[in-house]
């Protein structure tokens, strides 16, 4: 639920100091206060010179009223040019190796990753929480910035930009119409922006790696930067391409052994270089961050149980090596990305991934695990790299800067628009941000993503990367229909594709478990990606369709004949057969090279490598019955369509090849109606919509049958991430109350005699919360065991960061006079049942005149259920609203509170659990 309405009022709504004088200063402000001498009361001016320099305020309201910031410019700001200090302070709390994180102060420090070659960067997700001026953003002095490794409160984020309009509409005449129109237009100029930037990454891309490609077959003579299509104008031979046999010429070997070397040579030197860029994006974050609320995983934990006899408060508790838990390694620039850019769009932080340096990292090193010749694809990484661009792009508008649900409105369009420079598909894009990567996606989204998609699509195709006028080299063209009796021929195709996408998965997790366990390869993934380089060049080299880039023989096997064709693949009938079994042994190669290429350390897609697969398999499908219809011409069901002398007259291999690719992409990917608009913008063909679609369908069918997982759905759950499906739900047969922890004393805050609590046992408190890696939980308040609201643990160390003697500090957590009519009761006994509900202690006594007022951080109505609700609600609740924690309750009374982290990791387990009774969809 919202914050308290005081973390977005108006600011003239607020008079600053003036609302202590609520106060009555007749009453005692805690029940210390009964053994003492009553405080003298105090005027507003007076109670002003006595508030502590951090947290003074300006006599007059003004837009940075309130505990982040004085008008005055009497508080430091972090952005100031000064030497750091004993007290100088960071705004967040993660202490990973990406950076992001400014020095923390000492007793808030937790252990970091080891260093690495990782960078530093100074800005991240964040949100402001309080109030701000539409017409300037707030100081980094006034931000509160999401944390590595946690969640994006979607309520917050949604308020704040509910006032944000809000505040807009209030301003009259021509200058508030003009303010309006531009904040109108800006997510459309983002939109233009990003799909701009993209199509110039994939020209970049694309002309950059055919060039590499091809220097391990040979050289241009005249100009050496050409590959060879542009060497020598589109044909494969002239006189200008010379291979490595013709340049160096050595009597005692053979030029194809030459050839062969160099293309080993080539290929391991690309990967190698490829995977060194890789790893420079290598981020390292410690494990009780990166865990699931496992209270056992950090190596060291602060004991805040102060109900136990054996601890001391605050004590250090030293973990056994062996129990603890390594540090949680990713690499921002490897893979796809896909799998991470969805779980970033569901509301996860992970700081860095969408950064510039990663862009940079990501796209170089692309090109030459392309060009590499290893079995993966561009069209992957893509996603990720538009996915970059667009949040590049949204630090031109604070309304999207500064708001993580608006800005990840447009990472949903800007990963759609990494789709559409892939395949040359803008329609395709939208559907597969709608039905893939997107989390939360609202009806004008859907409209503005359309937008980038179509500026992404004609951006590229004005840049003509390739030369042919073609947004992709794949595209092609089919001129005849297909008949009746190939129907079942396409059904066929798509459950082999389907069974052959499913058993990839398989494979690729029994490889990941096996062979990337061992140690000396976990420690160096350089090693495996020159080991399979070397076998990628090995094997490849011998087969003329292993030996090509995968978008070059996806282009040969989906093109039809014609009279131009050299390809080999349009035989005549007693060719067929020979042409069949290379083909099968292609397809071989292929399909186990994909496999151990699947994971490395290099960024690569899955998508035309899979369809490559795929086309092979259709290819041979489509082949040999050509040569059934060539055999037996007088069958009745084709009897009247082989009139003529055209090898296709009956049966188009190429169109059985693109059916079965996208059965296979299916498989691997479980897109559905995404897929068949793809291969339809591919082809521009209406006729072959039905052919598509029926293949796709039967793959999904037995896809789900065989594996229920999908490849990202297997690296969501491999990582860890804290990702809940929202197209479906698991099969629950518990309550709440069966995963509520038990309740604790110490992560709680009791108000019920005071609601004044030292800051130094609030900062205990919150230790413990981050010891235990929730990082985004946060500290329920309850009075007489009723909760009564919570405090966020990222507000509350904000808060606490300001407050310069926590010792000597109180801070009010309620405004409501309840304490004043209850004081009377007997302290000694509270004290007596050995409860200590985190107020002051015996000793020096902190001064109670000028309490901190930390009631602007309260949500006042957090999202409570009782134990016994149904788990099914409490996963809805998760999904649709966001949430990253549910507070408990048990007939009104407070109970405990469930973390995501803690619900995802008990969703997982049960998935796992052979009794699962698998997903309610």
């Amino acid at each position: 639920m919202p914050k308290s309405y005081v973390s977005f009022h108006d600011p003239n709504e607020h008079d600053g100091p003036k609302s202590l004088s609520r106060y009555p200063t007749s009453s005692p402000s805690s029940p210390e206060t009964l053994r003492k001498t009553r405080s003298p009361s105090f005027s507003s001016s007076e109670l002003r010179t006595r508030l502590p320099p951090p947290l003074s305020m300006p006599s007059e309201p003004t837009e940075t009223t309130g505990l982040l910031g004085a008008g005055d410019g009497s508080t430091s700001r972090y952005t100031e040019n000064r030497g750091q200090s004993s007290r100088s302070r960071q705004l967040s709390r993660v202490n990973s190796s990406t950076g992001s994180l400014r020095r923390r102060k000492d007793y808030n420090a937790r252990p970091s990753g080891a260093s690495s070659p990782v960078w530093m960067r100074s800005s991240g997700f964040r949100t402001p929480k309080l109030h701000q001026s539409i017409m300037g953003s707030l100081s980094e002095d006034d931000r509160l910035w999401y944390d590595q490794f946690t969640s994006t409160d979607w309520v917050h984020d949604s308020i704040a930009d509910g006032y944000r309009v809000l505040e807009m509409r209030k301003l009259k005449g021509f200058r508030g119409r003009l303010w309006r129109f531009f904040d109108s237009t800006q997510g459309w100029i983002l939109m233009v922006l990003i799909g701009v930037a993209t199509a110039c990454i994939a020209y970049l891309v694309d002309v950059t790696e055919s060039a590499i490609f091809d220097i391990k077959r040979g050289v241009c003579q005249d100009t050496w930067y050409l590959g060879r299509d542009r060497c020598c104008s589109g044909k494969r031979t002239c006189d200008n391409w010379k291979t490595w046999s013709e340049l160096i010429s050595v009597s005692t070997v053979g030029d194809t052994t030459i050839e062969y070397l160099a293309f080993i040579v080539g290929s391991m030197a690309l990967a190698g270089l490829s995977c060194f860029i890789t790893l420079y994006s290598k981020t390292i974050v410690p494990s009780n961050i990166a865990s699931t609320l496992d209270e056992d995983l950090g190596a060291v934990r602060t004991d805040v149980n102060h109900g136990s006899d054996e601890n001391k408060p605050g004590s250090v508790q030293t973990v056994n090596d062996q129990d603890v838990s390594p540090p949680s390694v990713y690499y921002a620039a490897a893979g796809s990305g896909v799998a991470e850019v969805r779980v970033i769009l569901s509301g996860f932080v992970l700081h860095g991934y969408l950064g510039f340096r990663v862009l940079v990292l990501k796209t170089v090193g692309l090109i030459l695990s392309v060009a590499s010749g290893m079995s993966l694809g561009k069209e992957g990484p893509y996603v990720h790299i538009a996915t970059c661009v667009g949040n590049i792009a949204c630090r031109l508008f604070s309304k999207y800067d500064l708001n993580d649900a608006k800005r990840r409105e447009v990472l949903s369009a800007s990963a759609a628009s990494g789709v559409a420079v892939a395949f040359g598909s803008p329609l395709g894009g939208v559907l597969f941000s709608l039905e893939e990567v997107s989390y939360y996606f609202p009806p004008k989204t859907l409209f503005r993503t359309f937008c980038c998609c179509i500026v992404a699509a004609l951006s590229l195709k004005f840049l003509n990367p390739y030369g042919t006028n073609k947004i992709v080299l794949f595209e092609v063209r089919y001129f005849s229909d297909w008949h009746y009796f190939e129907l079942f021929n396409f059904a066929f195709l798509g459950v082999v594709g389907g069974l052959a996408g499913a058993l990839f998965i398989k494979a690729s997790r029994f490889w990941a478990t096996t062979f990337r366990r061992i140690p000396v390869i976990k420690r160096h993934p350089l090693l495996e990606v020159l080991l399979v380089a070397l076998v990628t060049g090995a094997v490849g080299f011998w087969n003329r369709y292993t030996r090509l880039s995968v978008t070059e023989l996806l282009f040969d096997l989906a093109s039809p004949c014609n009279q131009d064709t050299s390809t080999g693949l349009c035989p005549k009938e007693d060719e067929v057969l020979s042409v069949i079994s290379y083909l099968g042994w292609a397809f071989v190669v292929k399909y186990i090279l994909t496999i151990i290429t699947f994971g490395l350390k290099v960024p690569a897609g899955i998508y035309v490598p899979s369809m490559v697969v795929g086309g092979l398999m259709g290819r041979m499908v489509g082949h040999f019955t050509q040569y059934l219809v060539l055999r037996y011409p007088a069958s009745f069901l084709w009897s009247g369509c082989q009139a003529s002398d055209n090898m296709e007259a009956c049966v188009t291999p190429g169109v059985y090849a693109l059916v079965a690719a996208g059965a296979v992409m299916c498989g691997v990917t479980r897109l559905s109606v995404t897929l068949a608009v793809i291969l339809f913008e591919l082809t521009g063909s209406l006729d072959h919509v039905l052919p598509f679609s029926l293949g796709v369908l039967c793959a999904k069918w037995t896809a789900d049958a065989v594996e229920p997982l999908s490849i990202y759905d297997l690296l969501t759950d491999m990582n860890s991430y804290p990702f809940l499906d929202n197209k479906g739900s698991p099969v629950f047969d518990s309550e709440l109350g069966d995963i509520t922890p038990r309740f604790r004393r110490d992560g709680v805050i009791d108000i019920t005699l005071s609601p004044l609590v030292k800051a130094s046992d609030l900062r205990t408190k919150l230790r413990r919360t981050q010891d235990l890696g929730e990082l985004d939980g946060g500290l329920p308040i309850i009075r007489d065991k009723v909760l009564v609201g919570l405090i966020p643990a990222p507000d509350l160390e904000f808060a606490l960061d300001r407050i310069e003697d926590e010792d000597s500090t109180l801070c009010l957590l309620s405004t409501s006079n309840h304490i004043y009519n209850t004081h009377n009761r007997c302290w000694d006994a509270f004290e007596e049942a050995g409860y200590d509900s985190g107020r002051e202690s015996d000793g020096e006594e902190p001064s109670t005149a000028n309490p901190v007022e930390l009631t602007p951080y309260i949500d006042p109505a957090p999202v409570a259920l009782d134990m016994h609700s149904p788990m099914n609600l409490v996963y809805q609740c998760f999904v649709k609203l966001g949430l990253r924690y549910i507070c408990v309750l048990n007939e009104g009374e407070y109970r405990g509170m469930v973390h995501k982290k803690a619900f995802v990791r008990y969703v997982k387990a049960l998935e796992h659990s052979p009794n699962h009774r698998g997903v309610a969809n």
